[in-house]
């Protein structure tokens, strides 16, 4: 019995050399905010994060709300932009509710803690 030797096509495409290459690197999933902030709101992002854990940026938008529609455009100003620097996409949904003037159910709560300015 006779046998007979069949190459791959290119050796870039062959199997093994499939299963040897490096995965692409990408781009890390933290970097969604294009706007820098000062080192005064990142110290103050960073506090509240300490303080609150994984949901801060919910608890900095719940404080943004309640500030909002107490009239309160300084506090309001303050808390969306800790949310921000916590998370981007938390931060424009709190922009299109405020603008549309919705009232989320948790937002009428006392805020817990009120930033030092």
């Amino acid at each position: 019995m006779t046998v007979h030797f069949a190459a791959s096509r290119s050796a870039e495409h062959s199997p093994l050399a499939r299963i040897l290459r490096r995965p692409a690197l990408m781009k890390p999933a933290n970097d969604n905010c294009l706007a820098r902030s000062d080192d005064r709101m990142l110290h103050a992002a960073l506090r509240h994060f300490a303080r609150h854990g994984l949901g801060a940026a919910r608890e900095a938008r719940r404080q943004a709300e309640h500030a909002f529609f107490a009239g309160d455009r300084e506090m309001y100003d303050w808390w969306h932009e800790i949310c921000r620097t916590l998370d981007a996409r938390l931060a424009r949904g709190l922009d299109r509710t405020t603008r549309a003037g919705i009232r989320r159910p948790d937002a009428s709560e006392k805020p817990s803690a009120i930033p030092a300015p």
